[in-house]
């Protein structure tokens, strides 16, 4: 089941309870306990470094 998050800086608070996320650039299930990498700003989960990268570049219009 999917969880509900609250992206903070260096935590995030569950909102509504779930095993996992969904990385807002590759779609990919993101199990809470690997979940590393998000956007506080944004309030989205990345699967990896890769997809960090990736949506830096589409801000950034590349």
């Amino acid at each position: 089941m999917e969880a509900k998050l609250k992206f903070k800086h260096n935590h995030f608070e569950i909102i509504s309870n779930g095993d996992y996320v969904i990385c807002a650039v590759s779609k990919k299930k993101i199990l809470l306990e690997n979940l590393n990498y998000w956007n506080v700003e944004l309030q989205e989960a990345y699967f990896s470094p890769v997809e960090v990268k990736i949506k830096q570049g589409q801000l950034k219009g590349e």
